[in-house]
């Protein structure tokens, strides 16, 4: 018997590949996997209600809080961010890629199939965490390998009778996680196309959101959030109640530009509302921790993490190196965060730790612990040689 496993998300592009693995890829048995990692549960009912129709050996893998813990809190420590938005699909590949080979090694198997396209950045991550985890791997991807389109696609499940819920019409692509929800496809792919408010799940219009301000208070340690308003829970629990808090203010909506890594400049809508107060609580406890230094080197860090998240490159020893450095500037970042939230607004308020670097004391005007007149001569010769490259041009009258 040819075993193959789908990685399998119940959409347009993993459904149609079922029939495509059996009929023209020459496989009895497709094993189907869809990786939980916060998607809403009616699409994993949907994706195993489509394997017991089309007859598939279907596994979902709970990795909610795995994604949670080892993903999305190690994106928070890094300010993980890609072009302007927090990555929400780019970190849930290597987890979703990793599960799918487990289930590979668990009923024997070393074919996969995927629905990646040969325009996105999926297909890389996808096949390099199934490559890196079993290396003897053969992997198909039907999408690229025929150049297929979205609408022969819908016509080829229609004539397969692959249940689908895309129409010609209404074509819009979500990817939806713990982390963020995605939106693209259809008229979202011109630039200059407002986004329809239909596409919008997580987020309120910011016109109705609530009249008043939200103020919440996030307690982090060791970098990760630990308690919203003072109540602990679990990492995908914490990461909920913040979509939820935030959604309700009209917080996270992103529409971007976004350079994929095939060069293709793209239009991307994306919901993040948690992942964004997330990281600007973060990003505000650190400056209020980390030293001037600290900080300059850790955002060429976080900027070289983010890319390498995004890339999927999650097993590079450069990336294990850069977490080391990072963990290590994380054990200070502990305290706490108050933000207030309002019709689409997240603004720190407040930040406090014990290993705060601010010293009141020090930088009021209305003390006198810091001598002001040891900084005279320090002010004398400050730009020193910016100051005799000036003087030599107009001597030289260059």
């Amino acid at each position: 018997m040819k075993k193959v496993v789908l990685v399998y998300s119940g959409g347009l592009d993993t459904s149609v590949c079922i029939p495509l693995m059996r009929e023209d890829y020459g496989y009895n048995e497709v094993v189907t996997v869809t990786v939980d990692v916060g998607q809403p549960i009616e699409d994993i009912r949907q994706a195993e209600s489509k394997a017991q129709i089309m007859k598939t050996e279907h596994y979902t893998v709970d990795a909610k809080e795995e994604f949670a813990r080892d993903y999305c809190f190690k994106a928070i420590q890094a300010n993980g961010d890609y072009q302007g938005y927090p990555m929400s699909t780019s970190i849930a590949r290597p987890i979703i890629a990793a599960k799918a080979v487990e289930v590979a090694k668990k009923i024997g198997a070393t074919s996969f199939a995927h629905g990646c396209t040969g325009k996105g950045n999926d297909q890389f991550r996808i096949e390099l965490g199934i490559r890196t985890l079993l290396p003897e791997a053969l992997i198909h991807a039907p999408v690229r390998e025929r150049n297929m389109t979205r609408s022969w696609e819908i016509e080829y499940a229609q004539k397969k009778g692959v249940p689908i819920q895309q129409s010609l019409e209404k074509i819009w692509s979500i990817d939806e996680n713990l982390w963020g929800r995605s939106i693209e496809g259809g008229r979202l792919e011109e630039p200059d196309f407002a986004p329809p408010e239909e596409i919008f799940q997580w987020t309120k219009n910011a016109k109705l959101a609530p009249d008043h301000p939200l103020e919440v208070a996030i307690r982090f340690h060791n970098g990760q959030p630990v308690a919203i308003d003072g109540q602990e829970a679990s990492a995908a629990t914490l990461i909920k109640k913040m979509n939820h808090l935030a959604g309700e203010c009209g917080v996270g909506r992103i529409d971007v530009m976004e350079d994929r890594l095939m060069g293709l400049k793209v239009r991307e809508n994306y919901e993040c509302p948690g992942a964004t107060v997330l990281l600007k609580a973060h990003a505000a406890l650190e400056a209020l921790v980390l030293t001037r230094d600290e900080l300059r080197f850790k955002k060429i860090v976080d900027g070289e993490w983010s890319r390498m998240a995004y890339e999927g490159l999650w097993w590079d020893p450069l990336k294990d190196d850069l977490e080391a450095f990072i963990a290590q500037t994380q054990e200070r970042v502990e305290g706490s965060v108050k933000l207030r939230l309002f019709k689409g607004s997240c603004q720190v308020v407040g930040r406090s730790s014990l290993w705060a670097l601010y010293s009141e004391e020090l930088a009021s005007f209305d003390t006198a612990t810091f001598d002001q007149r040891e900084s005279t001569g320090w002010v004398k010769n400050f730009g020193l040689q910016a100051r005799l490259y000036q003087h030599l041009r107009l001597k030289s009258g260059r």
